[in-house]
């Protein structure tokens, strides 16, 4: 497996954990529909935030938050204990 696209799975099993961890909250709360998603990207995670609505938007066709806005914030700590992480901070539901 080639660098690039090894950072590419990493990248996309980052996403995944994040849609089912979204997916999760959304079915215990009997949700039918995610409508925003809002979560923090940390200073050592090398996204850019269109860089992660693309992988998003792969990774919830399908799911109950395929249409659901994103609000992302981007950290810019990298000594943040949190630097690498991507951090779901709120969803709504209906």
């Amino acid at each position: 497996v080639e660098p690039g696209r090894t950072r590419f799975m990493h990248e996309m099993s980052l996403i995944n954990d994040l849609v089912r961890q979204v997916g999760e909250l959304a079915k215990k709360e009997k949700a039918d529909k995610v409508t925003e998603i809002c979560i923090r990207l940390g200073a050592l995670t090398h996204f850019t935030q269109e860089h992660f609505q693309e992988h998003f938007l792969i990774a919830s066709r399908g799911t109950l938050m395929e249409e659901a806005r994103l609000v992302i914030a981007i950290d810019t700590n990298p000594q943040d204990p949190q630097a690498q992480d991507i951090l779901l901070e709120s969803i709504e539901v209906e």
